[in-house]
């Protein structure tokens, strides 16, 4: 009875969850890749701007694409690494469930970008248009992290298990 009762689940993480969440180095990982992608995404999204409003700039805005897509890669594998560390299981935790959902959005289009750019399969213009379309995903999705973020604290803050409400 004492095992059900410390495994069950009231919110984002049972207690062993929230333990192994909590030294996992992974953890730290994640919080420095996501503000570093957001400032990667920031730059980025600025070039891919700036090509759209003067026609200049595709090569600068192309480089800062892949590098983007790169550091989405990274945190993607490292967060499943920390997703298996918590929850037992790289993707689709209950807990993280729709935040995996769409990420795998945000992985296909940032992917289908890199198709585009290295096959020419879309003009300069609608390669650009395809990245916007990717950022406005990752928007969304960081969104959705950084909700799930907040509550997580607040729920903490007030004495409730993590994801209660």
């Amino acid at each position: 009875m004492a095992e059900l009762a410390r495994t069950s689940r009231t919110g984002l993480y049972t207690a062993e969850e929230r333990a192994r969440r909590d030294g996992s180095v992974w953890t730290l990982v994640q919080g420095v890749l996501a503000p570093l992608q957001f400032l990667v995404f920031l730059v980025s999204l600025a070039l891919v701007l700036r090509f759209l409003v003067n026609g200049e700039g595709f090569y600068a805005a192309s480089i800062s694409i892949i590098i983007k897509t790169l550091t989405l890669y990274l945190i993607m594998v490292t967060g499943a690494i920390w997703e298996r560390e918590v929850f037992g299981r790289y993707l689709f935790a209950p807990a993280f469930f729709w935040e995996d959902v769409v990420s795998m959005l945000v992985l296909a289009l940032h992917t289908a970008y890199l198709v585009a750019l290295f096959t020419d399969g879309l003009t300069q213009r609608q390669q650009m248009l395809l990245a916007l379309a990717a950022y406005a995903s990752y928007v969304v999705n960081a969104g959705q992290f950084v909700l799930k973020l907040r509550a997580a604290r607040l729920e903490s803050a007030h004495g409730l298990p993590e994801g209660a409400r």
